[in-house]
């Protein structure tokens, strides 16, 4: 599995049962103290019992407990071109910004590959066939809403963006079947996004989550899209998850304007064009 064994308890995690749950979260906080442990010892430290330990290993694709230590410890000791970031006081410019580029490239690889394309699909469908379309969220999320926004009321979709809990509240109640929502989190755990997110569903809209899996708003959502980025909470690091939201969004932009066909692409030349006139002309 190589680093996608990290990935893999990310994603499996809402799926997990609650027992096995605590063995995920233990290992992803203390990989290097697992790979010496004896089974015994996992359990006793994640408060479960040894038979889960066993369930969760083969959960992940392990013949057990022994060859889950061996792919773990393997991961740790061939480590990843695009390892998670991390910073000490002694790096230089050019060692932190590398980091940052390497850690932001696998984050979109990483969110890439576990992609839902069916789902993806949907929501390309769903947003392309709309009436109307609002983005909701809040914080780094909201700065992504806006910038979906600006995408996507040039595709001739009456659009707006919220990151106000009280606009969002009015917004979703007067939603109809038809409209669309796209709510963006990068933990999924905004009570009042997913208020919001209960709004517009009753008002009978379909809501797209960009979230990650194992969160409150996933279970809320009518179309997820799963972005499970392990954000660390050192306070240097950046957030690549927003980068991964950015990108999706872009995603969904261009199905949104291939399904809508060659009358859309005229319109985008036109738009295009008028801005002609708001910039200096390019030197020869």
């Amino acid at each position: 599995m190589s680093r996608a064994l990290f990935d893999e308890m990310r994603r499996r995690m809402e799926h997990f049962r609650r027992s096995e749950q605590k063995v995920a979260r233990f290992v992803l906080r203390n990989p290097d103290e697992v790979i010496h442990m004896r089974i015994v010892d996992l359990a006793t430290e994640a408060k479960v019992s040894e038979p889960t330990v066993v369930r969760f290993c083969r959960a992940l694709g392990c013949n057990g407990f022994q060859d889950f230590k061996l792919q773990l410890a393997q991961m740790l000791a061939s480590g990843s071109q695009f390892a998670q970031f991390s910073m000490n006081d002694s790096d230089s410019v050019a060692e932190f910004s590398h980091s940052i580029f390497d850690s932001t490239v696998g984050t979109l690889l990483s969110v890439r590959d576990r992609l839902d394309n069916d789902a993806l699909g949907r929501a390309v469908n769903a947003l392309a066939m709309a009436n109307r379309v609002e983005f909701y969220g809040f914080g780094a999320s909201g700065a992504v809403a806006f910038d979906a926004q600006h995408k996507f009321f040039r595709l001739q979709i009456s659009t707006s963006a919220y990151a106000d809990p009280h606009m969002q509240n009015m917004s979703a109640v007067t939603l109809k079947e038809g409209d669309v929502v796209v709510a963006i989190s990068q933990t999924g755990r905004t009570k009042a996004l997913v208020a919001s997110v209960r709004l517009a569903r009753e008002a009978g809209a379909t809501v797209i989550g960009l979230c990650p899996s194992d969160s409150p708003l996933a279970s809320e959502v009518s179309l997820p899209l799963y972005i499970d980025v392990h954000e660390d909470t050192e306070i240097y690091t950046p957030l690549s998850s927003r980068i991964a939201h950015l990108v999706l969004i872009d995603v969904l932009a261009v199905g949104v304007a291939k399904t809508r066909g060659p009358k859309l692409a005229e319109q985008l030349k036109a738009v295009k064009k008028s801005l002609n006139t708001l910039r200096y002309p390019e030197e020869s």
